[in-house]
């Protein structure tokens, strides 16, 4: 059964997610990329469940400011991404709350701090735990409801990580997940073709503050490497999410966009 064609024909009606249903995990930071692609989201009127693991008052604080600006419904939720059945509450709640999902960002992730060696095994189950485990719970939870309903738009937060080894940090853990992420959404776009559309976002090294205890050589060296020369701001991604959430992208499925300045084409 070939994908529905969008009765729209400009751009602004294309992107826009006014009656849409977004959510987005991970979006409890002040400067992350979760709320970035939120925010995004919100300013072309979706209405967002955005989800946190431990800071509920900055998801709060964050949903307040979304929907106080753009006029918008949006509410905080509690999920832990590495268990199954937290993921499911959470897509039955937000059902009940807000009767549908159209988009699900499956953006909560952890980064690894040293090579496979040096790490323990629970760190190593840790990372794949949330970063890839996770990402395949959110992806089945909604999943279901994608082909009950028979629409869809599934978007996973990957990383230039999952293209290359980054240097100098040892993070394989950390690699090998976003690797599998990268696949998965092109395995689900296949796999997903009759009813939703599946892609991926690569970032690059974004400036959310979580990188603050690196020290400057090693930041320095990091900037030489990126043909942009600097890190980006979690407001440079939004555009991606936006694309992929709306029905600008209708014939956009298993696709990995990287926003890296670069760096991967060294």
């Amino acid at each position: 059964m070939p994908s529905p064609i969008p009765q729209a024909e400009e751009l602004k009606d294309l992107f826009s997610l006014k009656g849409k249903v977004v959510v987005v995990t991970g979006a409890s930071g002040p400067t992350g990329i979760g709320i970035e692609a939120a925010r995004g989201c919100a300013e072309f009127g979706a209405d967002l469940a955005i989800t946190y693991n431990s800071r509920s008052a900055g998801a709060e604080k964050n949903a307040k400011e979304l929907s106080d600006k753009y006029g918008v419904k949006v509410k905080a939720y509690k999920c832990q991404v590495g268990d199954y059945s937290s993921v499911e509450t959470l897509v039955k709640d937000v059902i009940s709350e807000f009767g549908k999902i159209d988009v699900f960002i499956a953006n909560a992730g952890k980064t690894a701090d040293n090579g496979i060696l040096d790490a323990s095994v629970q760190q190593w189950n840790e990372v794949i735990e949330t970063d890839l485990t996770g990402t395949f719970n959110c992806a089945r939870a909604v999943g279901l409801h994608f082909r009950e309903r028979k629409t869809g738009s599934l978007i996973l937060t990957s990383s230039m990580s999952g293209h290359v080894a980054n240097y100098p940090q040892e993070q394989t853990s950390y690699n090998v997940a976003k690797a599998g992420c990268i696949h998965m959404a092109k395995s689900l776009a296949n796999e997903w073709r009759d009813f939703a559309r599946v892609n991926s976002v690569s970032p690059g090294y974004i400036d959310t503050g979580l990188s603050d205890f690196v020290p400057q050589d090693i930041q320095k060296l990091w900037h030489s490497m990126i043909p942009l020369g600097r890190d980006a701001k979690a407001k440079e991604l939004k555009g991606a999410y936006l694309y992929f959430a709306s029905d600008a992208s209708s014939y956009t499925t298993g696709a990995d966009l990287l926003i890296d300045g670069g760096y991967t084409c060294r």
